[in-house]
Parts: C-alpha cells; structure tokens; sequence
C-alpha cells in the first residue's frame, strides 16, 4: 500500500524490502507462507496489505530511533573525548542557549509527527470494516474458537475449531510436529484477494484473536462485538493464536485461516451446506439410545476430555469426576441446568453454544459410560429436555 511520504524514504523501502527477502530466504518456515520461522526475529512476512504497512512502521519507527541513538551518543562520546579535561579544556560557563532550547523542542516535535502520521492512517485503515465481502464471527470459549459465517458466500455456516496437535506430542511420548500446537481440526476458509471482515467477542473470558502475518490482533469480550478485517495476498494457511491469557488451556486454541482459490471456496461452501442439510438435527424427534451415545461420545471427545479426562476421572478439585458423580446420576435438570448455564465461580463454562441434540447426546453419554451405566435416574436425555430449559 503506497503512501504519499514513501517517496523521499526509498533507501529505508529498499532496506525493508531487503530484509524481507532476507527473512524469506534465510529460515525455515513449515507448510505456512507468513511463519513462524525456526529462531525468526523479525515479524512474519505480511501476507495482507494492512501486515505490510505495519511492518514498514516497524522498520521506519526503529530507523528513526537507531538514528536519534546514533546522534545522541555519538555527540556524547564525542564531546568526551574532544572536550576532556586532560587536553586542557575548560568547561563552558553558559546558563542555557536559545538555538539548543529550540533545536531540541522542534526536532523531537517534527520526529512525532512523522511517526504519528503513518501510523494513523494505519490505524484508521484497519479499523475501515466498510465495504466487505465476507463477515465471519469469531467467538473465543474455553479452550476453542467458533465461527460463524454472517455475510456473503458462505452465510450460515457455523462449526467449532479445536486444536488438532495428537495428546502424545503434547505429553512428549512422540516428536513435536512441524505446527505444534498450531494445528486445528476445522480452519477458518475465506478465499483469496477478498475483504474479510472479522466480528469478535467471547463467550466466557476475555480472548484475543490473533494471526500476525495478516496483521490482526483484536480482543474478545463477553457481550460485546468488536469487528477487523483482512484481505489476503495469497493462498496458504496463516497461522495465530489466542493472545490473551484465558485460563488453563490458553495455549491450546490456536487459529489457523485457510486461504484458497475463489472456485476452491465456491466448491468448499457448496459441500458445507450440503453436509449441514444431509445431517441436519431434528431436536425434536425422540433419539434412540444408541443414537445419542455415539454422538455424545463424539461431542465429549471434542468439548470435555481436556477437564475431564477420557476415563471421567477429571482433576480434582478444579474439574471434579464425572463417573460416580452425585449430579451425572442424578435428575436429569440439574445437569441440564449446568451445561446451559455453566457453574459461576468455577471452570465449568456454559456450552449454550452447542445445539440441544449435542447437548442432549453428551449428557446421556456420561450417564451410561464408565460405571455410571445402569445408575442414573434418567438414563437417557432427550434434546426436547434442553429445548424445554432454554
């Protein structure tokens, strides 16, 4: 993105460009044009026009700063040297000097503006949502990211995206993988050279979401909508997390945006809303048993074996046992009652945001696995139970 002042800075473009190249050219990146980079230094190579102006900042804010050091200690150190005592140099007996008051009141004041003047409209330009083509809400949970396609090609869409690094890289009983802790189960899809505006907020705790090499950094709150955008350059997967710290599992929900061909991303819609018609949940129909175990067990698998472990043990106290659980055996509203509301003051979040049928088919799951089978009061949920207590 050209900009009136590049012209009188086109040694700093060249020395930008440069290190670009150099970065490109001088570590190993995985499968994922943008980084990370094997000992990387430098920010990621920007795949969108808003992560290139913020690197040309970077690199013209810190020319600037290694000029004013340069000048500062080099008239220190030579006035040091040329005006030391041992020549026989007499200090100076002047109170203060008119030229030196100005000098060092205008220079740092031009100095601010020159900085603040691209870095404004940098600002101003990432804030510029108008005029999109797709809008994709993003909704950070504890310890995921749901997406939500609002606007455009793709409307109506909605799927979770769950970490996807295998449990054995993360206990080390197998070698890190190239993305580790950068891999996901469902990424976000956009396609290619198209305005993508993202709205942000949170479910539980404040999230932060996060792709440096298309220059989005922008926070979630629980009940407030905050929006940002991108176009990417090209195709690839880009990959961030969430940075803002949210709990036990924050560096276990990753993000990674798929950029494809634009008839790529016409074929991937056309197969998502097929697939969402094909299995569409009716809640309700009254599900067999057998049903709603194999789907519970799924929906356990993607949203509950991180607190709760596979064998429903948990971690006591912060995530208390499922099997033999005096709630799980229980009636059927008090359990209801805390997946859609959660527990205040504990880590139990609410999961309102999975459908009655999910939410149905998990809460029978753990009322008939491990030695709660055959104990419960209510063995089977139905999603017209959670349809009801909404």
């Amino acid at each position: 993105m050209k900009k009136w002042w590049v012209g009188s800075l086109s040694g700093f473009g060249a020395l930008a460009s440069a290190n670009v190249a150099l970065a490109n050219a001088g570590f190993e990146r995985g499968n994922s044009p943008g980084g990370p980079s094997v000992n990387q230094l430098n920010l990621p190579t920007p795949m969108s026009p808003i992560a290139a102006d913020i690197m040309w900042l970077h690199w013209f804010v810190l020319a600037i700063c290694f000029v004013i050091f340069l000048g500062v200690f080099g008239v220190m150190f030579y006035s040091i040297w040329a005006h030391r005592k041992s020549r026989g140099v007499k200090a100076a007996t002047f109170h203060e000097n008119v030229g030196v008051e100005v000098a060092w009141t205008v220079v740092p004041f031009l100095l601010v503006i020159a900085m603040a003047l691209p870095a404004t409209q940098t600002v101003v330009a990432m804030k510029d949502t108008s005029s999109s083509d797709i809008t994709v809400k993003a909704t950070g949970y504890q310890w995921k990211w749901g997406y939500e396609y609002v606007d455009g090609p793709g409307a109506g869409i909605s799927f979770l995206s769950n970490l996807a690094t295998p449990a054995a890289q993360l206990y080390g009983q197998e070698i890190k993988g190239v993305n580790y802790l950068l891999e996901v189960d469902e990424p976000l899809v956009v396609p290619v050279d198209t305005k993508v505006r993202m709205v942000i907020t949170a479910a539980d705790v404040i999230h932060s979401w996060m792709v440096p090499s298309l220059g989005i950094k922008q926070d979630g709150f629980p009940g407030i909508l905050r929006d940002t955008w991108f176009r990417a350059k090209q195709t690839g997967e880009f990959r961030g997390q969430c940075a803002e710290l949210c709990g036990k599992d924050h560096a276990y929900m990753p993000i990674v945006v798929k950029v494809v061909e634009r008839d790529e991303y016409t074929a991937w819609v056309e197969e998502r809303q097929a697939a969402l018609l094909a299995s569409a949940d009716d809640p309700t129909r009254e599900w067999e048993l057998d049903e709603l175990m194999a789907r519970g067990e799924k929906v356990y698998a993607a949203n509950c074996v991180a607190c709760h472990q596979a064998n429903g043990q948990g971690v006591p106290p912060a995530f208390p046992p499922l099997d033999g659980s005096a709630v799980v055996l229980g009636p059927m509203s008090e359990q209801i009652d805390i997946l859609l509301h959660g527990r205040p003051g504990t880590a139990m979040a609410s999961f309102a945001q999975l459908n009655d049928v999910e939410l149905a088919a998990v809460a029978t799951y753990t009322r008939h696995a491990w030695s709660n089978d055959g104990k419960a009061q209510d063995g089977t949920i139905q999603p017209s139970d959670f349809t009801a207590a909404r």
